[in-house]
């Protein structure tokens, strides 16, 4: 069959799986190779292979402490179903991604980061241990300070199927947001608000990146709170988890190539940076449309066609992040391969083994599969390791293997590991066979 993953590029032959309990998954995993695959949605090559197996049967809420506010479940129990349990109850994730359809597996493999991360870290920060499934089909639980916890974090996978975890939720005390909005004009202006906020527990920004001259990198920056039952009116403190839901469109079908192009990359986010100028500075929002306004639209890596999209992620670190966010900027306004979305999120420092934030600016941009993107992209590549950037490999569908070596060292060690615990030739992606990893 045909695996791909949300961005649809690349598509391989290959098989899934999908084992109901513990001992089938064992016999899966003892024959492998494999790659454990949980929603989907890494956007190129991370959980597809010769053969992936899907963890959604596994999918139980095991425990929940109501003091600590941890939460042990199986790794195919997704984020959103962890939301519509425990919300009602008070209680929110301390680090959630641009989707709730993630599973828990896949949050932990990939170490995923939310609109919080310079302020509260990335999501293994609330990690209190995990369990993985090896080669020989024993499942070992890991803590923090081992070798295979550490791995994990961030490996892809490629440390063996996880199964359970434990992690630690958030206390709020309503489902609303306090949304500060700021029209920047320029990059420059865009910059300086992040820094001027950074005590905001979440920011993020929708970047024009089909903007040149003098508006280049003009942006909708917008920073949130949890709301406490206080500040709501009064219409909504009786019930301060009811907030409006996601109730938008179903792409039914792979658009026509032709209606993503540069002119209506163009303008679209001319009319997005218009609404959002015009927008109210100060507003309460609900957490679906703040956290995930993706969402909304279901199937919307359809828009992209059969052909499916790229995603480029880099981060910057904080020493040459102005520098290099104008050269990669520059370098899309020059070719015209427009991003239809395009995201700035501020990262604080992280020490972690493998996992991709660092100290500095990450900028997420969606690109259709056309040839004028594939061209542009080795550009952006050499940009980012010029001003010593790295790569998110959850969203990574073509990058080379010598770029990775030449961004990113960590990934050697790793490698080296994976063979002498007897891993490299049993938990395998397409991904890591392209990385050499």
């Amino acid at each position: 069959m045909q695996l791909e993953g949300w961005g649809r590029y690349p598509r391989i032959e290959g098989s899934l799986s999908a084992p109901r309990d513990a001992e089938a998954l064992a016999a899966l995993v003892a024959r492998g190779p494999l790659i454990a695959r949980g929603m989907g949605r890494a956007y190129g090559d991370a959980a597809i292979g010769r053969h992936a197996v899907s963890t959604r049967h596994f999918n139980r809420m095991i425990a929940f402490d109501a003091e600590t506010g941890q939460l042990t479940a199986e790794a195919g129990v997704t984020l959103s179903e962890i939301i519509e349990a425990f919300l009602p109850r008070g209680w929110f994730l301390s680090v959630t991604p641009g989707t709730q359809f993630v599973s828990l597996g896949g949050a932990i493999a990939a170490d995923v980061h939310g609109k919080n991360h310079h302020s509260e870290g990335a999501f293994g920060t609330f990690v209190d241990w995990i369990e993985v499934m090896g080669p020989d089909g024993a499942v070992t639980r890991t803590k923090r300070g081992e070798d295979l916890f550490e791995w994990t974090l961030g490996g892809m996978g490629l440390t063996g199927v996880i199964v359970r975890a434990a992690i630690r939720l958030k206390r709020v005390e309503s489902g609303w947001i306090r949304q500060q909005t700021i029209a920047a004009p320029n990059l420059d202006a865009a910059l300086e608000a992040f820094e001027r906020t950074y005590g905001a527990t979440y920011s993020m920004a929708w970047i024009d990146c089909a903007a040149s001259g003098a508006a280049m990198g003009r942006s909708i920056v917008m920073n949130g709170e949890h709301a406490v039952r206080a500040e709501l009116p009064a219409a909504q403190r009786a019930t301060p988890f009811v907030t409006p839901r996601h109730k938008g469109p179903r792409v039914p079908v792979d658009l026509p190539g032709f209606v993503l192009n540069p002119w209506s990359i163009r303008a679209f986010n001319t009319l997005y940076f218009q609404k959002g100028a015009h927008s109210q500075p100060s507003s309460l929002v609900g957490w679906e449309p703040f956290f995930y306004p993706l969402d909304a639209i279901r199937d919307w890596n359809r828009i992209y066609g059969r052909k499916g999209f790229m995603q480029f992620q880099c981060v910057v670190p904080l020493e040459s992040h102005a520098e290099g966010l104008r050269a990669i900027l520059g370098a899309i306004s020059r070719t015209g391969a427009g991003s239809f979305l395009a995201v700035l999120k501020r990262f604080g420092a992280q020490n972690s083994r493998l996992s991709f934030p660092m100290e500095g600016y990450t900028l997420a941009l969606d690109f259709p599969m056309t040839q004028r993107s594939l061209a542009l992209m080795p550009e952006l590549d050499r940009i980012t390791a010029d001003h010593g950037g790295r790569f998110y490999l959850a969203k990574d569908s073509r990058m080379s293997a010598d770029t990775l070596r030449r961004t990113d060292p960590r990934w050697q060690g790793f490698a080296d590991w994976r063979r002498a615990q007897g891993l490299a030739g049993r938990f395998v992606s397409a991904q890591s066979e392209r990385l050499g990893l």
